[in-house]
């Protein structure tokens, strides 16, 4: 009978409606995380998709290219939010590639404040204002850091979870908006460490040395990059014990702590930069990375 084809086909619309029903809102909503989900100036920021069926991601935030890579199901991307930056709304850009098509994960993230204080310092006057050949030379060592930054490894280097690279206590220092001799100079970019002279620095997680030089501020400087457009710095060291070039695994002995370069006595700066943002190291360390193993 004609008159029954319409309850006929009741199975078949509601099993079709199942079917676009299967990615709602909640389930994408799932798929996509961001850790912490409190995205403040200063942030490491974790990115996880979780789309088994999918063959690449792709993704761009803040201007930067996201870069993923795959474990056991999930794709995985590391970025952050400069410590300079302002409280506003940003789009993260998220596209999934599977064989039935791109998957859509873009996202509106807020980014709030972080409130860091003023801190006073007296150096000598040649950090503060430095004389021609100073200038030179400070110019110099940003042309290095500039070609040392400009390539990644295109993987993760890094295993696990990052940790201190001295057992010491560190100060509230990241932030801070720093006065030099009654001027404002900068904002500290690092974490600094209570390090007496000759105490050993670590490597806090593997990766390859791609700085190991006097630099005119930082003084005796390692830098290591972790791959994907991360690194970390490792500052005023009395004596560098590694080479550039050379891979390094979490905990082995890079120098010894001191105060060279502009510094009001010893210590250990240990600053975290990815791509071009400097994040806060205290929040690198208490970030779990060890599903990204």
């Amino acid at each position: 009978m004609t008159g029954s084809r319409p309850f006929r086909l009741l199975p078949a619309l509601f099993f079709f409606a199942l079917i676009a029903g299967a990615q709602s809102p909640r389930d994408q909503k799932a798929a996509f995380t961001i850790t912490p989900a409190l995205v403040v100036a200063g942030s490491p920021e974790l990115i996880t998709i979780s789309a088994r069926e999918a063959t690449s991601v792709e993704g761009e935030w803040l201007g930067h290219k996201l870069d993923f890579f795959h474990r056991d199901g999930r794709w995985i991307a590391l970025a952050g939010v400069d410590v300079e930056a302002k409280p506003e709304s940003t789009i993260l850009h998220v596209t999934a590639q599977t064989p039935a098509g791109a998957r859509d994960f873009t996202r509106t993230i807020e980014i709030h404040p972080a409130h860091y204080r003023t801190g006073k310092l007296t150096v000598a006057p040649k950090f503060v204002e430095p004389d021609p050949e100073q200038q030179k030379e400070i110019a110099a060592d940003s042309e290095i850091k500039a070609k040392v930054f400009a390539t990644s490894a295109p993987e993760p280097l890094w295993q696990g979870s990052f940790h201190q690279p001295v057992k010491l206590p560190p100060t509230d220092s990241f932030g801070t908006r720093r006065m030099f001799n009654g001027k404002l100079a900068s904002i500290h970019k690092g974490m600094d460490f209570r390090a007496p002279s000759g105490t050993v620095v670590r490597a806090s997680n593997s990766g390859v040395v791609v700085l190991a030089r006097q630099l005119y501020f930082e003084g005796n400087c390692v830098i290591i990059d972790h791959g994907l457009g991360l690194y970390t710095l490792s500052m005023h060291f009395s004596r560098i014990d590694v080479h550039e070039g050379q891979h390094v695994s979490a905990g082995d002995a890079l120098g010894l702590s001191g105060s060279t370069g502009r510094v009001t006595g010893p210590h250990l700066h240990w600053a975290v930069r990815w791509e071009n943002a400097y994040l806060d190291p205290a929040k690198l360390l208490r970030l779990n990375l060890n599903t990204t193993r």
